[in-house]
């Protein structure tokens, strides 16, 4: 047997730098982490843990909400209902939105909705819907089904109706914290992020929030749609083909868009929530149809960001409250019998699937249980928000900066041009 190589031979010296480079090569996978100080000696004068000139500074944790493309969006409005009931409770006001306990919110598909429900700026200043208003809103209008999903509904009566009745003209700059949402574009052949901090700086990325719903939400078929000022054009096509666990861009997002979140320079700065729908079971299935297909490509896909997102924060997520993921298993909204299904009826069911163990993607080795409920996950959390929101009160610096409108809004109707900036950068200053 070949004995252990020693620290001083040759074989250890090239395992070590293999090791770093692979460790700076992953991170820079996971989050573009982009320091040339990783590069330099530790006998630089200027290696970081020498360089006296820029101490550290933290000012809290920026919180991030992440709702995945899901089918039964009402698990995860169910979901949010009961965090914004925990948060109302222990911070003492029983009118908060949800939006007051976060800085940020990425949905994507059906959670691209959701979220943009809760961010979107009202008349008077705050949000559209609180997380409990949303719930009963969609428990009102319509249930999804694994096929036919309330908001593919609402595309079919067209955007001017549903999505327009929610949302009117209000675009991504009328947000009341920074908001992705993501979709496919044909034009450019890429995924395309729509951003509020984009929108806040120039027109050619600030789009309608009824436009965007619908196309996150579509799946056959591209839409087509321009921004404000009619010069940036893309033909998207739905959040769950593009990017169906939108936590990882939220967490890039973060850690580079440092006029929004300057302090905020790895996951330890980071709250995260990150929301699934019901996990599919699919034992047992020799075939699957088309549609059945693409859920598993996008649940597969969602998986695997959780994983690595996981593992970037720590190798046991049970005793991390950094990060959380909630997901139901074996029960969902179908469950729940008769045509009269109301909001109390599904609070029941989503209490019934907090009860569950909550659900755990390993790396490569599909899903397990873990010791803990998705109420408990779910609590703890809540109170590592609430920590979060009464430290910033006391504190003299402020953790987010949000980004302010940078450019007067231009009228559609007097600006649009045929020019086409779909491949054009984005402003330097976001890095969405």
């Amino acid at each position: 047997m070949a004995s252990t190589p020693a620290m001083g031979d040759p074989c250890f010296d090239v395992d070590k730098l293999s090791y770093e480079i692979f460790t700076i090569l992953e991170s820079k996978f996971l989050f573009g982490y982009d320091d040339p100080k990783l590069f330099l000696n530790e006998s630089s004068p200027e290696t970081p843990a020498k360089n006296h000139a820029s101490p550290t500074i933290s000012s809290g944790k920026v919180r991030i909400l992440s709702i995945d493309a899901i089918s039964d969006c009402l698990v995860a409005a169910a979901f949010l209902a009961r965090i914004e009931s925990s948060l109302r409770i222990q911070s003492g006001d029983p009118a908060a939105p949800i939006a007051d306990f976060f800085d940020i919110a990425a949905g994507s598909g059906a959670g691209g909705v959701i979220s943009a429900m809760l961010f979107t700026r009202g008349a008077n200043g705050r949000p559209l819907f609180s997380a409990e208003e949303t719930l009963c809103f969609l428990a009102k209008n319509g249930l999804p089904s694994a096929r036919k999903g309330l908001f593919r509904a609402m595309l079919r009566r067209s955007i001017d109706g549903s999505f327009r009745k929610i949302f009117g003209e209000a675009t991504l700059r009328d947000t009341v914290k920074p908001l992705l949402i993501p979709c496919f574009d044909f034009s450019t052949g890429a995924p395309f992020l729509f951003s509020r901090a984009d929108a806040v700086e120039t027109d050619g990325y600030d789009f309608r929030i009824r436009e965007i719903c619908a196309a996150t939400c579509g799946v056959l078929k591209a839409m087509e749609m321009k921004s404000i000022d009619g010069r940036t054009r893309i033909a998207a096509v739905g959040g769950e083909v593009a990017m169906a666990n939108p936590t990882a861009a939220a967490i890039t997002h973060v850690l580079h868009n440092k006029q929004e979140f300057p302090f905020a320079s790895r996951v330890e700065d980071l709250l995260v929530v990150s929301i699934a729908g019901v996990a599919p079971e699919l034992a047992g299935r020799s075939s699957q149809s088309t549609a059945e297909a693409l859920r598993i490509a996008g649940n597969g896909m969602a998986d695997t960001v959780d994983q690595v997102i996981a593992m970037a924060f720590s190798q046991n997520r049970t005793n991390n409250s950094n990060y959380v993921r909630l997901q139901a298993h074996g029960l969902g909204i179908d469950a729940i019998k008769g045509s009269n299904r109301d909001a109390k009826q599904i609070m029941e069911t989503a209490e019934a699937i907090l009860g569950q163990r909550n659900v755990e993607s390993v790396l490569f080795q599909g899903r397990k249980l873990s010791q803990e409920t998705n109420a408990e996950k779910l609590e703890r959390f809540a109170a590592e928000l609430i920590e979060e929101h009464d430290n910033r009160k006391k504190s003299r610096i402020p953790t987010v900066f949000i980004k302010q409108i940078m450019t007067p809004r231009t009228s559609s109707a007097t600006t649009i041009t045929s020019t086409t900036l779909s491949g054009s950068p984005r402003p330097n200053s976001s890095h969405s």
